[in-house]
This record gives C-alpha cells, sequence and structure tokens, in this order.
C-alpha cells in the first residue's frame, strides 16, 4: 500500500484532502465490498482512503484512473447533505437541481440537458450505487441522507465495462459504514440552522454498532431532517417558505462471519422525502405579470413565485439487498441480491398550463381561474442480481468476471384534476365533449391522463483482468455485454391528450463495452496512468406530442420524432498521480468522442419533451486536484475542471434554430470552468481539545438549461394570451445564459478527545441566488422561472461519538 505523508494535525487534513482526491482517513475502509472493514492503522502517516472502483480495495492512489473519494470526515465537517452540496469540492462533477430529490448529475460535461418529471423513459447518464445495489433512475436520483457514511465515490468517465448501463459519463458510490463483529460503537449528532434569516431548520441523527454474539454484529442507523423553506409565493394558494420539508428514514444491516471464508450481509433501507414546494423563482405567470389590466401589474421579487394551488413532492423509497462472499481458495465468490421498491410524488400547480389552453379555447373566464393540479406518479419495483469471481492471490495477474441481470417494472401515471373543468368544456364547445374525449378515464374534470407502464429486462456478462508486466507497469483489460429489452404501453385520455388506446412500443438492443488502462510508476510517488473506455446509454421511446396543445409550426416541428436510439461513447485519458511529504497533485486531461448523444428539449406549445439523438459530439477538458500542509494544521486544497462540450453535428433548419443543434454550440447545464478552494487551520486549546476555522470558496461557470437555449438569446417570449386585458402581444425579456456564481462557506469547530464535536457555520454568506436551471410551460405561454440555490444559512451542529 502506498502511502501519503502528510502532518500530525490529522482530523483538519482528512477533512481537506478528502475534498479532493486523497485524504487520511480514520474511518476503517472495507477491505472488499461486504467483508470485514480493515482496522486503520495506529501510525497516522500509514492511513489512506481505500476505494473498491475496481469491485476490490486498492489504495485510491493505486486506481489507473481519476476517482474522488469524499470521507466521513469530509462529510461531517463540510456540512454537506446532498449530493450537490459535495459536488462542488469534486472536479468535474455538476448537479442541476430541480427541486427535491430531482437532481440531474453530470460528470465531465457529458449532459443531454433537463429531464423534467414527464419523461420516464430517458436513462440515466450517471450511475449511483448505494454500496454493490444500483439505484439510479433518470431524473430521480435518490436523495439519500449521508449520515454514518465511509465515503462517496466519484468514478470520472464512462464505467460501462463494471457498472454497465447508466455510467456513460461516470459512477457515483455511496459506501455505508458496514457491521463491525465484537465491537460496541455509536454517534448521534443535533443540528439547527436558520435559512434565509427566517424559517428554522433541524436535524436528530444516530448510529449504533453492536454485537449480537459469536460472529454476527449488527448497525442501524436512523435520521430525521426538516428543512427550512426559503421561497415565498402570491396568490390564493401562497404564503411563506413554501418550499419546506422533510427527510427522515434508516438502515439495518446485520453481518454473519462464520471466520473460515463466509460472509453474508442482509439490509434493508427505507427513506421518505417530502417537500412542500419548489425552489422555483418566477419572472411571468399567467395570472401574475407586468402586462394585465384588469388587476394590478405585478412584478415578482428574488425567491417568489405565484399559486392558485401548493405543490409537493413525495418519495418513499424501500432498499433491501443481501452480499454475500465466500471464499473458495485464491477466489472469491460475490452475490449481490437487491429489491429496491419506490413510490415518487409530483404535484404541481398547473393552473396556469391549463388556465393557457383555456384562453385558447376561449373559455369563459373563470374557468380560467380554475384551480388545476398536475400528479405526476411513478411505481418502480427493480429486481437485480450480480454473480462474480474475482482472484485473491499474490500473483501478477488479477481477474475478476461477472454476470448481471435486471427486472424493472416502472408504471408513470399523470392526472390533471381540474373540478368544474368539464362544465365549462361541454358548454363551449358542446355537450357531452368531456365524456366523449375521455378514453376510459373517469374524472372528466381532468382534461388529460396517461397511463405508460413499462416492463425492462437487461443481462449483461463483464470481466476485467490486470497484468503486472513489471513491479511498475501494469495493464488492466475488460469488457462487458449487454442485451436489454423495454416494452411501453401508453394510454391517454381528456381534452388535451391523443387518446392513444394501448398503443405498445418495443425498444432492445445489445453491445459490447470494452476498456484498456495502463499504468506506469515513474517513482514510488508519481504514477502515469491512461486509457480507452466505451460507456453506452440504451435508448428508447418518446411520448406522442399532446398533439391537441400544439400550434401548428411545433407540430410541424416535432412530430417526427418518435423513437431514438442507444447513445454511446469513447473516453480517452491521461494523468498523473503524485504524492509527497506534506502534498499531493492528482490531474488528467481527456477527450470524449460521442455518437447519437441523446439530447432532450421542449416541444414548444405542445407542453411535450422530446428525446432525440445528434450524430456527433465531444468534451474534452483537464481536471485537477491539489494539497498541500505548509505549516502544521494548516491545510489548502483546490479541485477544478476546465472543459470544452460542444456538439460536432448541425441540423438542418428550422430544426437547428428550435434545438441549438448546430456544430461549436455548447452541451447544456455544464459550466465549462468549476474551482473549489478550501483552506483550514487546527490549533490545540487545551491537553484533550483542537479549535479549527475553515472556509470554502466555490466558483462555478456560466450554462444553458436546453441546447435551444443559446439560439436568439436572450430570448423574447410572447405570451399571445389575450387575458386580463393584456394584448396577447406582451413581451417578456429573459436571458437563458444561467450565470456564472460564487459561494462561501465558513466554519469553526471543537473537537474533544472524549469524541464529542462542536460545529458552528455560515452557508452562502454573501447570500447568492444562483440560477440553476431554467423552466418554461407551454413555450413561456403559462409560466417562466428559474430553479434557485439556497438562501444564507447559519446553523450549528453537535455531534458525540462513543
Amino acid at each position: 500500500m502506498r502511502i501519503l505523508p502528510i502532518s500530525t494535525s490529522k482530523s483538519r487534513a482528512a477533512w481537506l484532502a478528502g475534498c479532493a482526491t486523497l485524504a487520511v482517513m480514520a474511518t476503517p475502509a472495507h477491505a472488499q465490498e461486504g467483508q470485514e472493514p480493515v482496522a486503520a492503522e495506529e501510525d497516522d502517516l500509514n492511513n489512506a482512503i481505500i476505494v473498491t472502483a475496481t469491485k476490490r480495495a486498492a489504495n485510491i492512489q493505486d486506481i489507473p484512473f481519476s476517482i474522488n473519494a469524499q470521507t466521513a470526515d469530509d462529510i461531517q465537517r463540510s456540512g454537506a447533505v446532498t449530493i450537490e452540496d459535495l459536488s462542488r469540492n469534486v472536479a468535474g462533477l455538476s448537479v442541476q437541481n430541480l427541486g427535491p430529490g430531482q437532481s440531474q448529475v453530470s460528470v465531465r460535461g457529458v449532459s443531454a440537458g433537463q429531464v423534467v418529471r414527464d419523461q420516464p423513459g430517458v436513462k440515466e447518464q450517471v450511475g449511483v450505487y448505494l454500496d454493490e445495489s444500483v439505484i439510479s433512475l433518470s431524473l430521480f436520483t435518490p436523495d439519500l441522507d449521508l449520515f454514518d457514511l465511509n465515503r462517496v465515490e466519484t468514478l470520472r468517465g464512462p464505467q460501462g465495462t463494471l457498472f454497465g448501463s447508466g455510467s456513460v459519463g461516470g459512477t457515483i458510490r455511496y459506501i455505508t459504514n458496514q457491521p463491525v463483529i465484537g465491537l460496541t460503537e455509536g454517534v448521534v449528532e443535533g443540528n439547527i440552522n436558520r435559512v434565509d434569516g427566517d424559517d428554522l431548520g433541524y436535524h436528530l441523527k444516530g448510529a449504533i454498532n453492536v454485537p449480537l454474539g459469536g460472529n454476527v454484529a449488527a448497525r442501524a442507523v436512523g435520521y430525521y431532517t426538516q428543512y427550512g423553506g426559503f421561497i415565498d409565493a402570491a396568490g390564493s394558494g401562497g404564503g411563506q417558505n413554501v418550499n419546506d420539508g422533510e427527510r427522515y428514514g434508516g438502515r439495518l444491516s446485520i453481518r454473519f462471519d462464520n471466520g473460515a471464508g463466509l460472509s453474508v450481509t442482509p439490509r434493508v433501507v427505507y427513506q421518505r422525502v417530502e417537500a412542500n414546494g419548489f425552489n422555483r423563482q418566477e419572472v411571468f405567470n399567467l395570472y401574475a405579470n407586468p402586462f394585465t389590466v384588469s388587476t394590478d401589474p405585478f412584478i415578482f421579487d428574488d425567491r417568489q413565485q405565484f399559486l392558485l394551488l401548493r405543490e409537493g413532492f413525495e418519495d418513499e423509497t424501500l432498499i433491501a439487498d443481501l452480499v454475500a462472499d465466500v471464499d473458495l481458495g485464491g477466489i472469491i465468490l460475490t452475490s449481490v441480491t437487491s429489491y429496491t421498491d419506490r413510490e415518487i410524488l409530483v404535484s404541481r400547480d398547473a393552473s396556469a398550463l391549463t388556465g393557457s389552453v383555456s384562453v385558447d379555447l376561449d373559455l369563459d373566464n373563470d374557468a380560467v381561474f380554475l384551480p388545476s393540479n398536475l400528479r405526476d406518479t411513478t411505481d418502480l419495483e427493480t429486481w437485480t442480481q450480480e454473480l462474480r469471481l474475482a482472484s485473491d492471490t499474490d500473483g501478477p495477474l488479477q481477474w475478476l468476471i461477472g454476470g448481471f441481470y435486471q427486472d424493472t417494472s416502472r408504471f408513470y401515471r399523470q392526472r390533471l384534476p381540474t373540478p368544474g373543468y368539464a362544465a365549462f368544456v361541454d358548454d363551449a364547445l358542446g355537450d357531452g365533449t368531456s365524456a366523449a374525449v375521455a378514453n376510459g378515464f373517469d374524472n372528466l374534470d381532468s382534461p388529460f391522463n396517461s397511463d405508460l407502464p413499462y416492463d425492462i429486462e437487461q443481462f449483461a456478462v463483464f470481466g476485467e483482468a490486470t497484468y503486472s508486466l513489471t513491479d511498475r507497469f501494469d495493464i488492466t483489460a475488460g469488457a462487458r455485454y449487454y442485451n436489454f429489452d423495454e416494452t411501453r404501453t401508453i394510454t391517454t385520455g381528456g381534452l388535451f391528450a391523443n387518446g392513444d388506446a394501448g398503443q405498445v412500443d418495443t425498444t432492445s438492443s445489445d453491445g459490447i463495452s470494452p476498456r484498456v488502462l495502463l499504468s506506469y510508476d515513474i517513482t514510488p510517488d508519481l504514477t502515469l496512468n491512461a486509457q480507452a473506455s466505451k460507456g453506452f446509454r440504451l435508448g428508447g421511446v418518446n411520448d406522442p406530442l399532446n398533439t391537441p396543445l400544439c400550434n401548428d409550426e411545433d407540430l410541424a416541428l416535432f412530430g417526427g420524432f418518435q423513437d431514438y436510439d442507444d447513445e454511446s461513447l469513447w473516453n480517452y485519458e491521461v494523468g498523473a498521480k503524485a504524492q509527497g511529504r506534506g502534498f499531493y497533485a492528482n490531474a488528467a486531461a481527456f477527450y470524449t468522442d460521442i455518437s447519437d448523444l441523446q439530447v432532450t428539449l421542449d416541444a414548444g406549445s405542445c407542453s411535450s419533451r422530446i428525446v432525440f439523438n445528434v450524430p456527433e459530439a465531444h468534451t474534452m477538458g483537464v481536471e485537477a486536484e491539489f494539497g498541500v500542509t505548509p505549516l502544521d494544521g494548516l491545510d489548502f486544497v483546490v479541485s477544478g475542471s476546465l472543459l470544452e462540450a460542444e456538439f460536432d453535428s448541425t441540423l438542418p433548419d428550422p430544426l437547428a434554430g428550435a434545438t441549438g443543434i448546430r456544430e461549436g454550440n455548447r452541451l447544456p447545464s455544464v459550466p465549462e470552468f468549476q474551482v473549489s478552494v478550501t483552506g483550514s487551520y487546527e490549533f490545540p486549546i487545551a491537553r484533550n481539545a483542537d479549535a479549527y476555522f475553515a472556509a470554502a470558496f466555490t466558483h462555478v461557470g456560466n450554462r444553458y438549461t436546453q441546447p435551444s437555449d443559446q439560439e436568439d438569446n436572450p430570448r423574447t417570449f410572447v405570451s399571445n394570451l389575450p387575458f386580463l386585458g393584456a394584448p396577447g402581444t406582451d413581451e417578456t425579456v429573459v436571458d437563458l445564459l444561467l450565470p456564472s456564481y460564487e459561494l462561501l462557506n465558513l466554519s469553526a469547530g471543537v473537537d474533544m478527545d472524549n469524541g464529542l464535536s462542536v460545529i458552528a457555520y455560515v452557508n452562502n454568506v454573501f447570500d447568492e441566488n444562483p440560477l440553476l436551471s431554467f423552466d418554461r410551460e407551454r413555450g413561456g405561454r403559462a409560466r417562466l422561472g428559474f430553479a434557485v440555490g439556497q438562501p444564507r444559512t447559519y446553523g450549528m451542529t453537535v455531534r458525540k461519538e462513543f
């Protein structure tokens, strides 16, 4: 094992160094996923992060590709509570926040743009794992609590060989602390915070590890978090801090190890997330805008929206998995069985959307003002099984082979209950109209209804081998064969729907994803590596456009996109990892050639979104992480990335102008430049206590939400809706280039030898209001707004280990 020289100021060095790629770690590391954790070395200089990014344990500096690991200390001391918080300290990792539980993750600029709650067929670009269990779900990446994690690994670049579909840009792995046999330990943590000088938030969390006698141990984790809100809403459904919410849940795992090569670890994970609204800041709403005459003109403030109905988000997740390891004598057999059940509800105030259609239909003004609730529900059930064999010898050849099977059932439903709407429709369009277009759905007051069940099966076999040609030079080669089948059935009904009646669409694909990696130790403290690797993202079928809502121009432009093919890419990369006494430096340069990039965009007035393939695109750039300890107790870490992510194809006009698919245009949602600088100073204040001060500065560059946003920008949106005295020719001009932003977080704390820690912090010191993504309804005719980040937050955390 390579050793990272550090200062004796171990806790602060761990916190900062882990923010990049290498750190001191006081938490035990796992010898292999699911196996007994290896005890930490007593000598601080011998501690280093052990990761399992290659599905076997290794020092992070020995991994022959670009990887970051945020340790338990990093998470605790930075106050990170979401993957978005962590991403600011990880070079090349970007998170697009679209509301609670709806973050989109991209790595190294591989991004298709904004995916929203009504695109259930879109596949993820970054694979997300909880230990060995895959938990990715396109838009709805689980918003897992980060308490009692051992680390979070970010594997940059395609990981299609070992981790399969969805890892086209990279893979994120939440690694939890496992039960430790023969040890009793625990921790409790409490926090209170004030958001935007207004709303209170807090959390209470705890974990305990207990022996159950003999060779059995259990670890239990429980948590409850109350989130303070920071968005105010005007209108009859409004109020203050409408986006507050809560998260609660826990994990229970039991470990059995017979001491003779057999270990079994069953686990149950439960979590429920509820939010009472969304972090949306509006600039135009059908009911609230500067152009109305019969009501007072309305100008939105920062962090304000307009509601006729309160909104909400619910995500209930149950994960049950079992990991078993068997030592067969020089070979380890690992079995991973996982079951996931999720129920997700996105409840939105769609009054402006429905009302804008009512204006088009020339319904009575009373119909335009009817509260309308768009309810998107997802029921997901997934079984996965992985079996693999891995060598467990000291020879120059190390190998791993395995098979993977996944069976997923996903049922997506939409309803638009609008009480009283059927009477207005029948009065304007003729008696019986609502019943005639219902297509079997019961609620005639719901002008849009859809049922979309998906059945997905995936099978794969994979293998990878590493051979040490010399003591310094290793070569790794591997490949994955995959076979995928998806069946989707669509039924729709209501005035806004097409009336699809059980239409069945199927998608299938297969292929091979190889990779080759080279690693050469110039010295024991300097390693060069290179790789060529392929990743893939499964294709699918678009939902039909809502043709009754489309104008002729949008129907002609977007009506021809039915299905989309697999996306694939080749990644070429060179990197270097160096370390010395008091410093480390890791850097990588890469070029990614993307074929059939799946791009998602808003189909204008149709209130629909579609995905289609762009023949060629690329990303290229550099990422670097550097840490130094110039003085005992003083530490600095710099982490950053600079990239170019562009289309290499141009669609014929008018599609190029409508979609933004033009050679040289940027891929969406990813900053060209992102950098994080952290620093801290630790010093003793008593024989049994150390204090510290820390600061973290982050710069995130400008971005576009969708490819089309860079065409004709700043964009002029015309409502075309003569309503409340507005002429229908009013214009709202919006700059769709999301501006860069900077965040500064400060903290101070005391660590005592008895396990008690106290941390006080201020996040977003200068109360920056970052614009994270742009949202439009019906091409801007109903509503325009931005998702925004959390404002200044003060807090204190008290933690006790025992």
